[in-house]
């Protein structure tokens, strides 16, 4: 799997990408202990006329480089930690749906079209603007959004590993129907899920940079997308200001969705080789 990976030069530059990100979100603290808030120099000081701030100052002279080390935090935590409540509600219903079948998978779906009834975007402006908007209700209303792709993907991939010859030996070998589907049917399940979870955190950050755009953010941490709604109305005249974080979310979209495709041929060679057919 990891030949295939390294072999994908468009991987392999989302990695680079993504680590690098990764590393500054880090280091925000040690490079910037003053944190985002503070204000360094006078206001609209233009990028790259001072060393010490490369990349100048918004509308109350703050650093933006520090602004978007600490926004790459943010978004990473909202990103990652909204996928995984996700994936936590998604993959054991539709692991039982598709399992089990009958009322079960019809229930299961039928909850889960309730919620793909409204839009992604729409319900989770929602479910922010009804509870206080912090980063832990933002990334909750991101994950209730996210699930229901990922119970269909599980649900259609389970319906097909079961019918297959090593789950009618493990029934016929005893196993009860629960340790097959945990130690048989997930497993077997595992790539495509890998696959869209990468996908799914950059989809997260966009809605979560979304979000602080319309105000819906948590007005105590920075983020890239509060970086751009605050500047909106200073666009001509401080272009940088949301140039930069404009910037950032797209090369970590871009990063996440290399490592996604890399991913999928890496883990699905036969698949990728038919669409190159």
């Amino acid at each position: 799997m990891w030949k295939r990976f390294s072999s994908n030069i468009g991987a392999l530059v989302g990695v680079v990408l993504l680590v690098a990100v990764i590393v500054i979100a880090l280091v925000a603290p040690m490079i910037y202990p003053g944190g985002p808030w503070q204000m360094v120099q006078r206001p609209f000081l233009p990028p790259f006329d001072m060393g010490s701030l490369p990349l100048g100052t918004d509308t109350l002279g703050r650093n933006v480089a520090a602004q978007l080390a600490y926004g790459a935090r943010v978004s990473l935590l909202v990103g990652l930690v909204s996928t995984l409540v996700a994936l936590l509600i998604g993959v054991p219903l539709g692991a039982l749906a598709g399992f089990y079948g009958g009322y079960v998978d019809e229930g299961a779906m039928r909850f889960t079209e309730f919620f793909q009834t409204i839009p992604n975007f729409a319900l989770a402006i929602v479910l922010v603007a009804i509870f206080e908007p912090t980063l832990a209700s933002i990334t909750l209303a991101i994950a209730i959004v996210s699930w229901p792709p990922v119970a269909r993907l599980v649900r259609a991939e389970v319906m097909s590993v079961r019918k297959r010859e090593f789950v009618d030996a493990a029934t016929l070998a005893g196993l009860s129907k629960p340790r097959i589907l945990v130690t048989q049917v997930l497993p077997n399940t595992v790539s495509p899920i890998i696959v869209m979870a990468s996908l799914m955190v950059a989809t997260a950050i966009l809605l979560e940079s979304s979000l602080s755009f319309l105000g819906l953010g948590d007005p105590n941490a920075m983020s890239w997308g509060y970086m751009i709604g605050a500047a909106r109305t200073v666009i001509r005249s401080a272009w940088w200001l949301s140039f930069f974080p404009g910037i950032a979310i797209v090369i970590t979209v871009l990063a996440l969705n290399l490592i996604g495709e890399g991913l999928n041929d890496a883990l699905n060679p036969h698949l990728s080789r038919r669409g190159r057919a």
